[in-house]
């Protein structure tokens, strides 16, 4: 067992919420474990300045940040880092394989996501949040980013890190991928492993996004469900006046 009880392919409690901004055109807050993370999306919007659109499709940008009150460690002191940077990078090109930007043209897509709160596998969890927030705003994509970490520890492979075990584990691999597709979307790696271990890890972090998305789609599903109650609501309402 680990420290946290869990077996070796457990997953930490998730739990997505979907439309907790009220001002986005599309968000999602993601607990996962003792992470927090929310995620808004603004737009299509259109580009200013306008030279710097593309003719024939959306431009996307994505800005990750973690609060000054997220954690203790050092990626978490206020404004931008090279952390946070890379991050933001990365998930841009994450996106960018996803989101059908060619049906909006001479735009622009803002993602935003900020730790509120850090216990490792934060990445991850704010792709996570970024793929329900972008469905909220009813954004078309080919699929909802999803996925894991993997990690070694004691040389036995592990999904789903937290803090203490991703500082002193002897690898983490975080994986973001499209399970329609099976195409990996995000794959970074600190530390060593073999080619089986690494095949092991991929095998688990595919099984471990299949948990990870089942949770978006409900978190989707009770968004939708809750608006056609109220609207049913508020439809009752005016034939009662």
């Amino acid at each position: 067992k680990r420290l946290s009880w869990r077996s070796a392919t457990d997953l930490r409690e998730l739990r997505i919420t979907a439309g907790v901004l009220k001002q986005a055109n599309g968000s999602a807050l993601v607990e996962w474990g003792k992470n927090k993370v929310i995620a808004g999306v603004y737009g299509p919007r259109e580009v200013f300045p306008k030279h710097l659109s593309y003719p024939h499709k959306a431009i996307i940008n994505c800005k990750y940040a973690m609060a000054p009150f997220c954690g203790m460690e050092e990626h978490s002191r206020s404004g931008p880092n090279r952390r946070s940077v890379e991050i933001s990078k990365v998930v841009k090109h994450v996106f960018e394989g996803v989101v059908m930007t060619e049906k909006f043209p001479q735009t622009a897509i803002d993602i935003t996501m900020e730790v509120l709160q850090s216990d490792g596998g934060t990445r991850i969890s704010a792709v996570a949040a970024a793929a329900v927030a972008l469905a909220d705003a009813g954004i078309p994509m080919k699929d909802i980013v999803c996925g894991a970490a993997a990690g070694k520890i004691e040389d036995m492979i592990i999904i789903d890190l937290d803090k203490e075990e991703d500082n002193h584990g002897k690898s983490d691999m975080p994986v973001a991928v499209s399970l329609r597709t099976g195409e990996i979307l995000l794959y970074q790696q600190d530390g060593l492993l073999t080619r089986d271990e690494f095949g092991e890890s991929l095998d688990k972090v595919f099984i471990a996004a299949a948990q990870v998305r089942k949770k978006q789609a409900q978190a989707i599903e009770a968004k939708y469900a809750s608006v056609e109650a109220s609207g049913a609501q508020s439809s009752g309402m005016d034939g009662v006046k």
